[in-house]
């Protein structure tokens, strides 16, 4: 076997986000406010929960493991702070999900204000592009490669993953003559964090719900959409130059967490874009009621050799724990379809994608979570090698 596949077993991971320590949302709180903090003590607590947070997958059964994202409070004050060139606009507003909230205005009103953000560190501020685009994020990256590995030692696993944004994901354009330009820019200035993170000897995930919401959203026509997609795939294979695909891996996702999601894009509007990225393994949505009849597709479209499918078979949309045996049968059908070496066990989403005080899903049900896909992959793994 090559890259990330099985060997004997079904491997288990996820896809990156846990909720935070609250002692710790305080003081990132503190520090993305500009209030005063003790730094010294900010990057100790950190440490700490990254040990902590790689310790507990370890425990709960979790193959491929990463740090949780515990020093990020989110992906696009991420891009802030690792980017020269963008500037926020909190002034500005942008409907997300602009057709579920079309369809049911006052559950997401409410949603909004209470659940997905409601709690969150640092509100949600829109970043635009105006000038030129440059990676400043070297010490924060290389700090948080020196925690991941730190927290490995002596710690069981199988491999361990860190994820970085998709050029896709950085902002809006102002600045560049096209877009095109403008995402090729972002992913110039993330190729060296990318290199950066698989030359420490991490799998590196990219990090990718925009291919997926951009099929959603009704402010793109078919043609739009299209275009789009092939300039997001292009720019990412650019930034991805020169990279072993099989130490990259990519998700992607839809943005809502707990919502109807009736205009969710299919996994089949995505997912001949997505097997064009030059990665090793694809990570996606698969264990939530919109989307669990896909695996139908994987009848029709054939996996290229060495690929491997990490489908969510535990969801980040439910506080309900997923009975091993029915994650076991899900694993199986995608073993029957694609090769039962070329499926690992993951997650729909990440469980605390922005820090936040109020997680969606409660951290003692995350790690009940965590056993049962354990225990699935398990029992999968006995039916298919017996």
């Amino acid at each position: 076997m090559t890259g990330q596949q099985n060997t004997d077993r079904i491997m288990t991971t996820h896809v990156g986000s846990l909720p935070r320590p609250h002692d710790l949302l305080d003081m990132m709180q503190a520090r993305l406010a500009g209030r005063e903090y003790d730094e010294a003590a900010f990057q100790a607590r950190v440490r700490a929960a990254v040990a902590d947070c790689v310790r507990r997958q370890a425990e709960t059964g979790i193959d491929i493991v990463c740090d949780g994202e515990q020093s990020k409070s989110g992906f696009f004050t991420y891009a802030r702070e690792r980017l020269d060139g963008f500037e926020p606009r909190p002034e500005r507003r942008r409907t997300n999900f602009a057709a579920e909230v079309a369809a049911f205005p006052e559950y997401y009103e409410q949603y909004f204000r209470t659940a997905m953000t409601g709690g969150a560190v640092a509100p949600v501020v829109p970043l635009v592009c105006t000038g030129p685009i440059r990676y400043r994020g070297e010490t924060a990256l290389q700090r948080d490669i020196d925690n991941l590995k730190a927290a490995l030692a002596g710690v069981p696993h199988v491999a361990a993953f860190m994820p970085a944004v998709a050029p896709s994901g950085a902002g809006e354009n102002e600045y560049y003559n096209t877009d095109e330009a403008f995402f090729h820019a972002v992913g110039a200035a993330l190729h060296g964090e990318y290199q950066a993170i698989v030359d420490a000897g991490l799998i590196l995930q990219i990090d990718d719900p925009f291919l997926s919401d951009l099929f959603g959203d009704p402010s793109f026509d078919a043609a739009q959409r299209h275009a789009r997609a092939e300039i997001y795939v292009a720019a990412l294979n650019a930034s991805l130059q020169g990279i072993p695909p099989e130490r990259v891996r990519y998700h992607t996702c839809y943005g809502i967490n707990h919502g109807p999601r009736i205009h969710e894009a299919a996994l089949a509007d995505v997912a001949g874009y997505m097997l064009r990225v030059n990665a090793g393994a694809y990570s996606f949505e698969a264990a939530n009621a919109r989307h669990e009849h896909e695996y139908h597709l994987w009848e029709t479209v054939r996996l290229p050799p060495g690929k491997v499918l990490i489908p969510g078979v535990i969801t980040h949309s439910s506080n309900i724990v997923e009975h091993p045996e029915w994650i076991a049968e899900r694993l199986v059908r995608f073993a029957r379809l694609v090769g039962r070496e070329n499926v690992v066990a993951g997650a729909d989403c990440g469980f605390s994608s922005q820090a936040t005080y109020r997680p969606e899903v409660d951290p003692k049900v995350i790690w009940a979570k965590f056993e049962a896909l354990r225990d699935g992959a398990w029992i999968a793994s006995k039916q298919l090698w017996s």
